[in-house]
């Protein structure tokens, strides 16, 4: 005679979950903990990465009666620079080397337009300055 004749069920019993939740949130200070060091880490990161890129962090404070009049990137660490000092224009090596002097200008460089791209004009609307 079968169980299912004799009008019994089979139950079957599935066991009860492994995991469980902590008891404590010590999950919780780990993952904000770790959530804190990836934000600090992504943060050292792009200031690293901003020292690096040309043009990004330069600082225009200093002497008025120097300049850079330009420069153009020859490789990944050589540049050729343009620097005024006073009335007196220089062609400079800049690379791992050191710098070097390559000429001294007779004449200045002719003024350049110096316009925006179209982002930096797009971005100086968007926030409300003119260009």
């Amino acid at each position: 005679m079968s169980l299912a004749r004799a009008g019994t069920a089979s139950v079957t019993q599935v066991p009860a979950p492994v995991f469980a939740p902590p008891a404590s949130g010590a999950g919780a200070i780990g993952g904000g903990v770790m959530a804190l060091l990836l934000v600090v880490g992504l943060i050292l990161a792009l200031a690293w990465l901003a020292r690096r890129m040309p043009g990004v962090g330069a600082v225009t404070a200093g002497n008025p009666a120097l300049r850079v009049v330009g420069s153009l990137a020859l490789g990944p660490r050589e540049r050729v620079v343009v620097v005024e000092v006073g009335h007196t224009q220089l062609l400079l090596s800049v690379g791992a080397g050191g710098t070097r002097a390559l000429h001294t200008l007779a004449e200045p460089l002719p003024a350049t337009d110096a316009t925006p791209s179209p982002f930096a004009s797009l971005l100086a609307q968007h926030f409300g300055k003119k260009s």
